[in-house]
């Protein structure tokens, strides 16, 4: 199994929902597809946090990830969210992400009875038996209540098809550890958006960010900046524009704030699932504000109209 090094920025995206919200939208995904891909993003990430899977069906989660994939359409690589609460779905939904034409699987551990160690190296274990492509380990201990040392996700690679992880952890200290010391057995993906300067300029390869989404193209030249010609002066020139969006949708549900921004700049993706409902009308208004003072164009609001 060859385990491609993801470099770029690659875009957690959402799952685009039929007005009412009760079937996934198919022309949506294509709609966000080409918004994303046209703006310089390197990736797509569906299936996450992001893309609402906790309350997708298995059968909406596999359509999802084929949607997707015929979307990208062989431009950027697709890495799938396939984690679930049982060792017998996860793998389920990663061998069908294979056969969908996935490059990679996401895999958050399980996130209600948190695994012990040994449970979570045969957890992984079982996919990377089942599978012939990588797994990205989908750090997230505040939902999934597992927190591992840098040794420990080291380990966790070595043992089983892991190759890289995405960091939603926001401990950046912990992330440099891991960086810094297990280069070699694991690749470093930032997940925590405000924390995507830092990250970058660190000496992360890649970064899994919500906000691509919305405003790839600031994204993609932050990434050209930092991580490519090394230039901090106008990587701080972007950042200073990015931040304050980012630390909004860090305010918010991330789902929601991702989708309530799609609105703004006219590539509507759909309403959220229940129980999260949409942003107050002042929360619009100060989002559309921040994406404004960034220089990204707005459409009219269909919320406001």
């Amino acid at each position: 199994m060859s385990a491609p090094q993801f470099t770029g920025i690659l875009a957690a995206v959402v799952t685009p929902l039929t007005e009412d919200g009760s079937a996934v939208d198919a022309a949506g995904v294509q709609r966000q597809a080409d918004h994303i891909i046209g703006g310089g993003i390197h990736g797509l990430v569906p299936g996450g946090s992001t893309g609402e899977f906790t309350t997708l069906t298995l059968g909406e989660r596999k359509q999802v990830t084929e949607l997707y994939v015929e979307a990208a359409a062989g431009r950027v690589p697709v890495i799938a969210g396939t984690g679930a609460l049982s060792t017998a779905e996860t793998v389920e939904l990663s061998v069908h992400a294979q056969k969908a034409g996935a490059t990679a699987v996401m895999i958050v551990p399980p996130f209600y009875d948190a695994p012990s160690y040994e449970e979570l190296l045969a957890y992984f274990g079982a996919v990377s038996e089942a599978i012939d492509i990588p797994i990205m380990y989908y750090n997230i201990p505040s939902a999934s209540g597992v927190h591992l040392t840098p040794e420990q996700l080291a380990k966790l690679a070595r043992e089983t098809a892991v190759s890289s992880y995405k960091d939603t952890g926001g401990d950046f200290a912990w992330l440099s550890a891991v960086q810094q010391q297990h280069a070699e057995d694991i690749t470093t993906l930032n997940g925590w958006d405000t924390l995507t300067f830092a990250a970058l300029a660190s000496g992360a390869k890649a970064g899994v960010w919500g906000t691509a989404s919305v405003i790839p193209r600031l994204c993609a030249d932050l990434y050209d900046a930092l991580a490519v010609r090394g230039d901090l002066h106008a990587g701080r020139e972007l950042w200073a524009k990015i931040f304050p969006i980012c630390q909004f949708l860090e305010s918010h549900n991330y789902a929601c704030g991702i989708k309530t921004g799609l609105d703004l700049v006219g590539v509507s993706a759909g309403p959220t699932r229940r129980p999260v409902l949409p942003l107050a009308p002042e929360h619009r208004k100060e989002f559309r504000a921040l994406l404004t003072a960034a220089g990204v164009e707005t459409a009219d609001d269909p919320v406001a109209a």
